[in-house]
C-alpha cells in the first residue's frame, strides 16, 4: 500500500474531520465529532484519520460499544463512519483502515469484527470491498438506524437503511 499512515483524532482534527466530511457531502448532526471524540476518551471507540503522503485522505471509526443491539448483545465491535475523500480512493486506504480496526479487535479478544453497509448504488464500492476483505450478512436483514426493519415496515432508502455484516477475526 502507498505510504499510508494511520493516527488517531484528537480534539485539533475536529476542523479537519469537517473539512473531510463536509467535502464528502457527508451529513453530520452539530457536534457530531465532538460526540466521537468524548466516545474516545472514555474508551468507547477509536477515531481514526487515515493520510497519504501527509494528506489527509479518510477517517474512519471503530465502535467497542455500538448501536446496534445485535453486535453488542454479541460482544461484537464495529467499523463505522468509513470515509475516504474521491481523489485518494481505490489506493488501498479502506483496507487500511479495516485491517487496522480488525487487528485491534483481535488484540482485544474479540471474535468477531462488524460493519454496515448502505443499501443504495452510492455504496457499491463500500458493499464490494466488504466481501473482498470475507464479510458476510449477520443474518437479521436490514436496519434502519441500526433498528432491525420489520417485515412489511417502510423506512426511505437513505443512509440511514443498512446491511449489516460480520467478520470471524479467527486465524
Amino acid at each position: 500500500m502507498e505510504n499510508i499512515k494511520l493516527r488517531t483524532a484528537t480534539l485539533k482534527d475536529i476542523p479537519k474531520l469537517w473539512d473531510m466530511a463536509l467535502s464528502m457531502g457527508a451529513a453530520k448532526s452539530d457536534g457530531y465529532f465532538d460526540y466521537a471524540l468524548e466516545h474516545q476518551q472514555k474508551g468507547m471507540r477509536d477515531v481514526l484519520i487515515a493520510s497519504i503522503d501527509g494528506q489527509d485522505a479518510g477517517y474512519g471509526m471503530l465502535a467497542w460499544e455500538p448501536k446496534y443491539v445485535f453486535f453488542r448483545k454479541m460482544d461484537i465491535p464495529e467499523i463505522q463512519d468509513l470515509n475516504v475523500l474521491s481523489a485518494y480512493r481505490r489506493r488501498g486506504i479502506a483496507t487500511c483502515m479495516i485491517e487496522h480496526c480488525e487487528e485491534l479487535a483481535r488484540k482485544a479478544g474479540k471474535e468477531y469484527m462488524g460493519i454496515g453497509v448502505g443499501m443504495d448504488s452510492s455504496y457499491g464500492a463500500a458493499q464490494q470491498l466488504y466481501v473482498r476483505r470475507g464479510y458476510i450478512p449477520d443474518g437479521n436483514g436490514l436496519t434502519y438506524d441500526r433498528q432491525t426493519i420489520q417485515r412489511g415496515a417502510f423506512h426511505p432508502i437513505d443512509d440511514d437503511v443498512s446491511l449489516m455484516l460480520i467478520k470471524s477475526l479467527q486465524i
